[in-house]
């Protein structure tokens, strides 16, 4: 199997992980970049405060938003591009925590999602003071990207998961986890509607 993988990256408004405003994905082919997309989501009601915290990190304030899709809009143009695919996030779990939380605060299910965190994969392959994710990039030989823009971010972790993945051999992503002992998480099962 090939090196086939999603990478992702979401900023969000507020400490609400269901408050995505931007998602960046990076879709990898046989070990190499082969399509990217990105843009500004408006958050959820009640999820759509925008805090200076988080502003002063991304730069993304309501105004940038204001015409942007909402969540439900965008979610399905989002699982398109990422389809079946194992995402790969630098922390994944935060980012997986803001699919599922934001798809449940607007009444949606979220895709049962496999993933691998770029963070454990660096942490495994690098020497590092800091793992955070522009020293782990440049570790890969990525640099000079504009951190906390969601697509920048998240081609900076695609580039990670290539280069571990050609210092291990491995050939696909789950030989690449198994290389470095950690796993592809698989999902929480979808908990099952009830039928009136």
């Amino acid at each position: 199997m090939p090196l086939d993988f999603t990478a992702i990256d979401f900023e969000t408004a507020n400490s609400s992980p269901a408050s995505a405003c931007s998602v960046g994905l990076v879709r990898v082919r046989d070990g190499q970049v082969v399509a990217t997309a990105g843009w500004l989501i408006r958050p959820p009601a009640g999820h759509d405060e925008f805090q200076e915290w988080n502003t002063r990190i991304h730069g993304i304030r309501a105004h940038d938003v204001r015409s942007a899709a909402t969540w439900v809009d965008q979610f399905d143009r989002l699982c398109e591009f990422a389809g079946a695919d194992v995402l790969v996030a630098h922390n994944a779990g935060f980012d997986l925590n803001v699919l599922r939380r934001a798809s449940e605060v607007t009444g949606g299910d979220c895709p049962p999602y496999r993933s691998l965190c770029s963070l454990q994969v660096a942490r495994k392959v690098y020497d590092l003071d800091s793992y955070r994710l522009p020293k782990a990039a440049e570790a890969a030989g990525f640099t000079g990207f504009s951190h906390h823009d969601a697509l920048a971010d998240a081609l900076a972790c695609a580039h990670i998961v290539m280069d571990a993945a050609r210092r291990t051999a491995s050939p696909d992503i789950f030989g690449l986890a198994a290389a470095l002992s950690l796993r592809v998480t698989e999902p929480a099962a979808l908990p099952e509607r009830a039928v009136a």
